[in-house]
Parts: structure tokens; C-alpha cells; sequence
């Protein structure tokens, strides 16, 4: 069946958004329950999603399978080691993310040239079902090692930051009513907008403006996805380091550089196409770590798994305007290389943003609560 680049994006934005969702209702259950059987959980829905997709027979039914149900497992299934390294070490919280995140981030490096194999030999449907059924053995496995610290240990980790100026500890409810929240949250939205909209583009820019073959753009996605991973302890090292505002600034400018240099390319151009794409990558990555860095930063680490679940929809609010705006270009306008104009317009709006919400100089606040 023939779709158009928008609706071809329907099950990658519901996968998005799905894994946003659960992403926020998972953080009231992580506490609750241990972190093994959480993701235990989420891998079965994995599983359940990729393996169903193999039966889907229209773009509709690959977006309720992929899309909702696939995506919501991930979303379940993430939250978990941000929620249990950040309680290991409170101290380097920012690094401790980004090393975890690291392997979210060099999955593609792996599963790419697979899946590429595997649709070559069996074609599209028939690698859903046994990638399906892989990611869930997999992640049932990697599952079983997770925990909290407890006893001796917690207080060992509590001692580490003793003596550091810790923030005020705010509920979910009252991080809602802060303008804080809401200035990281559009930060994060605009950071993962752009990151997402540059992922999803990312083979087709090739092919179209750059003239690569299909074989050629999916080694790309595999070298680029190693930026991905290097983005998150970069930037969670930069946030322990700096701090937020700062880091967030960092992101934007190298957004605008990235934008600016695809917008010069063309065909045969491959070392600008490599270079723009791999620090838009790198910049996904990176807020990925800024973000629940950030949230412990400012609302303290009590609540930080259900804290983070909130600030996490930015991802998915991200994931849903970019695929649609980068759909709705390419239809209207005939190519993808006019996608990277708004980019620069974003990253400009995010620096204002950061510069204004995420200053600890800030002092303007909500009705409903203050935040210093």
C-alpha cells in the first residue's frame, strides 16, 4: 500500500509518544514493586508488539502493534535503570545516567546491519516476529541483576553527599506547580524535537540529497547511533560539571551549527551530511542525560522516579511534532532539506527558554508554588 512521508511516520510517532506515556505511569510503580519485575513487564510487551507487528497487514494495524504497544513496553522498561543508578550514585548522578543510557543509545549500532540482514533473508514481517521474540528473552535476562541500594549500601551513598547543598525534595504535585518545571520541560521538548527529526530523516536526507544508496545510509544510522550513546555521559558529565542552563545553551549552539551545514549540502557532500547528522545525534543523546539530570537537580532525588516520568512527556510531545512537522515538509515542499530551517528557528527559542526558566538567578514563579 502507498502512504505519504506523513503517514509513513505514524507508527515511529506513536512509538514515541506510547513510550513517553508508560514512561510517566511507570514511575509510580517503580518504587513499588522491584525494578527486575518492572522490566520484566515492559520486555513482555516488547516482545508482544515487535511479534504482532509481523502480523500487521496495513500502516494502521503496524501502529497500534509497533506504535502503541511496542513503544509503551520501552516506555516502561526505561524509567528503571535512570530510577535505580541515580539512587547508586547520587553524587555523579549526571555521568551515572549517561554511562547507563549509553547502551539505549548504541542499540542501533547493533541492531541495524541485523535487521537489514534479517529482512534480506526473510523479509520485513517475518524479522518482527523473531526480533520479537529476541528482545524479549534478552531483556527478561538483563532484568534480573536490577535493584535498589539498601541497608549499609544506601547510607554509604547518602554520606558520599553529605555535606553537599542538597535541593528541597518536591512532590510530583508540587513540581507541577513550579515555572521551573515547565521551562525544563519545553527545553527537553525542543531538544528531543530536533534530535528525533533529525533520527527520523536521517536515512532518507541521505539517499535524497546526498545521493547514498540504501546499504550506505543504513551503515550511517549505525556510525551515527554511536554518537547517540557518546551524547548521554558527555552531557551528563557536562550537567554534573556545569550545570543545567549551561548545558542546555551548549546543546542549542551546536543545533544551529549542525542545522547551518545541512543547509549547504548537496549531492556527494558526505562529510558534511556525516558531520551535521552525527552532532544532532549526539545532541538526542545528550538530553536524554541533561533531562533527568536536571529533574534530580532541581526537585530533588525522593521523588525522582515519578518526578522524571512528568518531565519525560516532553519527549513524547517532541517525538509527536517532530515526525509530523518533518512529514508535512517533505510532502508539501518536495524535500527534507527544508526541515532543517525550523530547527534553527527551535534552537534559537530553546536558548531564551533555558536562559530565562532554567536560571538559577530566576526568580518569577507560579502562583501556586516558589522556586529559588
Amino acid at each position: 500500500m502507498s502512504v505519504g512521508a506523513t503517514q509513513s511516520g505514524l507508527p515511529y510517532m506513536a512509538f514515541l509518544a506510547s513510550y513517553a506515556i508508560f514512561m510517566c505511569i511507570a514511575g509510580g510503580f517503580i518504587d513499588k514493586y522491584s525494578p527486575s519485575l518492572v522490566i520484566i513487564m515492559g520486555g513482555f510487551l516488547v516482545g508482544s508488539g515487535w511479534i504482532l507487528s509481523g502480523f500487521a497487514t496495513n500502516i494502521n494495524m503496524l501502529t497500534i502493534t509497533y506504535g502503541f504497544i511496542a513503544g509503551g513496553g520501552v516506555g516502561i522498561i526505561y524509567g528503571v535503570p535512570i530510577a535505580v543508578v541515580t539512587r547508586w550514585f547520587p553524587d555523579r548522578k549526571g555521568l551515572a545516567v549517561g554511562l547507563t543510557l549509553l547502551g539505549f543509545g548504541l542499540s542501533p549500532f547493533i541492531t541495524a546491519p541485523i535487521s537489514r540482514w534479517l529482512i534480506d533473508l526473510y523479509g520485513p514481517m517475518h524479522t518482527f516476529k523473531i526480533l520479537g521474540i529476541i528482545f524479549f528473552i534478552v531483556i527478561t535476562a538483563l532484568a534480573i541483576p536490577f535493584r535498589f541500594p539498601r541497608g549499609n549500601v544506601l547510607n554509604i551513598r547518602k554520606s558520599i553527599i553529605k555535606n553537599k547543598r542538597q535541593p528541597r525534595e518536591f512532590t510530583p504535585n508540587e513540581m507541577l506547580r513550579s515555572a521551573k518545571f515547565y521551562g525544563l520541560w519545553l527545553c527537553y521538548a525542543i531538544g528531543t524535537m530536533v534530535g528525533l527529526l533529525a533520527i527520523g530523516i536521517t536515512s532518507p536526507v541521505g539517499e535524497e540529497v546526498i545521493k547514498l544508496d540504501s546499504h550506505q545510509a543504513a551503515l550511517m544510522v549505525s556510525i551515527f547511533a554511536i554518537f547517540n550513546g557518546i551524547g548521554r555521559p558527555l552531557f551528563g558529565w557536562l550537567t554534573d560539571k556545569l550545570n543545567p542552563l549551561k548545558t542546555a545553551v551548549i546543546s542549542y549552539i551546536i543545533i544551529i551549527a549542525s542545522a547551518s551545514l545541512m543547509m549547504i549540502a548537496k549531492e556527494g557532500t558526505v562529510f558534511l551530511y556525516m558531520l551535521s547528522f552525527a552532532m544532532l545525534w549526539l545532541i538526542l543523546g545528550g538530553w536524554l542525560a541533561i533531562a533527568p539530570t536536571a529533574t534530580a537537580i532541581y526537585f530533588g532525588m525522593e521523588n525522582n522516579s515519578r518526578n522524571y516520568g512528568f518531565v519525560f512527556t516532553a519527549y513524547g510531545a517532541g517525538a509527536v511534532v517532530g515526525v509530523v512537522l518533518s512529514g508535512m515538509i517533505r510532502d508539501s515542499l518536495g524535500s527534507y532539506i527544508y526541515v532543517f530551517y525550523p530547527m534553527i528557528l527551535l534552537a534559537l527559542l530553546g536558548i531564551f527558554i533555558a536562559a530565562v526558566f532554567l536560571n538559577t538567578n530566576y526568580k518569577f514563579t507560579t502562583k501556586f508554588a516558589k522556586i529559588k
